[in-house]
């Protein structure tokens, strides 16, 4: 297929009535990050032209730029969610995105955003052995990367760190939960034990479910009880 055909053809990735700019500010949830890193304006040029009116999940585009390695990684130390790198390779050193795509990971600890390396240098050996080797999301030679493919690569990278934050968010309320019961079962075992009751409400779930527990020792040094209850609010 003529690449120029392909590209042509990209007019359902432009919404048919855009909102006003009163409008769009009043209610557009906040936009999904982008971070364009190549040393070419050109091709920042381009990027931001041909994702300018890609929407997923009603979230527009924002886009971050930088220009050298250097200035990637400032740029996410500063933003921590931003969801996808667009990533060259070769730009100060022959290397620079791979450096850059490496310290994401191991220097600033970010496994949840998406990294998609672009190359003007084309080499299957090259492709496999960077896919093989390095963290990294995808990996493509900008003269491949038609607007269609481009958008495509981007919204699928969007959806993964959807994904990946949201399990990051049920796993951080699940551990949050899980040490509140922690603490709440060290009360009561602390108050049981000298002899005394006690009570205490403790949340699980989302929505959240709260439950009313109660514990007082039981003839023992040894034996209590506990007894619960969930609160007709949260039913």
């Amino acid at each position: 297929m003529d690449p120029q055909a392909d590209d042509a053809s990209e007019g359902w990735m432009i919404e048919d009535e855009a909102p006003t700019i009163d409008e769009a500010a009043a209610a557009a949830p906040a936009p999904w990050k982008v971070l364009i890193v190549d040393d070419d304006v050109d091709v920042h040029v381009v990027t931001k032209f041909s994702l300018s009116n890609a929407v997923f999940m009603g979230r527009r585009l924002s886009f971050l730029h930088a220009y050298s390695g250097v200035e990637a990684l400032q740029t996410l130390r500063q933003h921590d969610d931003i969801a996808l790198v667009l990533l060259d390779v070769i730009m100060e050193t022959t290397d620079a995105g791979l450096k850059v795509a490496t310290r994401i990971r191991d220097e600033l600890h970010n496994t949840l955003v998406r990294i998609v390396l672009r190359t003007g240098q084309p080499g299957q050996a090259l492709e496999h052995g960077i896919i093989l080797d390095y963290d990294i999301n995808d990996f493509w030679c900008k003269t491949d990367l038609t607007t269609r493919k481009l958008f495509t690569t981007v919204i699928a990278s969007l959806r993964g760190y959807h994904s990946l934050r949201e399990a990051q968010r049920r796993i951080d309320q699940a551990q949050a939960e899980t040490a509140q019961l922690r603490q709440q079962a060290m009360a009561a075992l602390d108050a049981v034990r000298v002899g005394a009751s006690w009570n205490g409400v403790v949340s699980f779930g989302e929505p959240a479910v709260r439950i009313e527990l109660s514990a007082e020792a039981a003839g023992g040094a040894d034996r209590f009880t506990v007894a619960g209850r969930v609160l007709p609010d949260t039913v």
